[in-house]
């Protein structure tokens, strides 16, 4: 399969983990596998294949992320399209826009799908992070490849987390029940411009981890932690308040983002 070379790949540590453009025919390979294990054996949203592997068209133009763990195994994955490639949210998914909805098909616009983590993780602490990581590559392939607008299709549920952690998300839709799994889903557009612009005074702790990748601001479950620029062990400031809207991160593990 031909799959398109990213010409602004990403690449950062976070704490021992690995967040990196996929490339290489193994990564590739695996996480067509992890694709298969979560939406076509654990979710039922797409069919089984006796290779085990979960490919469509859309991979010959995607680019694909993946995280890795300090052993090296592939633990969470997601697939972005740029425009003016086809979106799957102006095909299958399209009975979750209103009739009247256009997309937006422009340079600054990708759709994000497939984007997912290992379904044998049990420890749900060690889910929340890594999502929560996974997200900021999402972010950061953003800001690298200057794409601050995304489509994507989303469980309704985790939509209200998507929103409540602090990400600027737009509903294009009511929530739609979509076959074959039948999971209340909606579209959304995801502004990462807006959330650049307004999340460092609604949440100024959680902006600055998502814009450090040199390893300056540690993540922790309460909260997160400033390391000293000296190395130095001190006092951090750590959490920070939430507003009745926000989700705390132990929902976030263990569910599905994008379609």
């Amino acid at each position: 399969m031909a799959v398109l070379v990213e010409s602004r790949p990403i690449e950062f540590q976070e704490e021992g983990l690995l967040v990196k453009t996929l490339s290489a025919e193994q990564d590739l390979h695996a996480s067509y596998r992890l694709r298969h294990q979560v939406f076509a054996d654990r979710l039922e949203w797409v069919a089984k294949s006796e290779d085990g592997l979960e490919v469509d068209a859309y991979d010959a133009f995607a680019t694909s992320v993946g995280l890795f763990d300090d052993g090296q195994k592939l633990r969470g994955i997601f697939r972005m399209v740029r425009s003016p490639y086809p979106f799957m949210i102006e095909k299958e998914f399209r009975p979750c826009l209103p009739p009247s909805c256009e997309i937006r098909k422009r340079h600054d616009t990708a759709e994000i799908t497939r984007l997912a983590l290992d379904p044998t993780l049990m420890d749900k602490g060690l889910s929340s992070r890594l999502m929560l990581i996974l997200i900021k590559g999402v972010y950061q392939w953003s800001r690298q490849n200057e794409i601050p607008y995304m489509y994507m299709v989303v469980e309704k549920r985790f939509f209200r987390v998507l929103r409540g952690i602090g990400l600027s998300c737009e509903a294009l839709s009511t929530a739609v029940s979509l076959p074959p799994a039948g999971a209340l889903s909606i579209a959304a557009v995801l502004n990462w411009q807006q959330f650049y612009e307004t999340c460092p005074l609604k949440r100024p702790s959680f902006f600055q981890w998502m814009n450090a990748v040199d390893g300056s601001i540690l993540f922790e479950r309460g909260g997160f932690l400033a390391r000293d620029p000296r190395e130095q062990v001190g006092d951090f400031s750590v959490g920070q308040a939430r507003r009745q809207d926000q989700q705390p991160v132990s929902e976030i593990g263990g569910r599905l983002v994008a379609a």
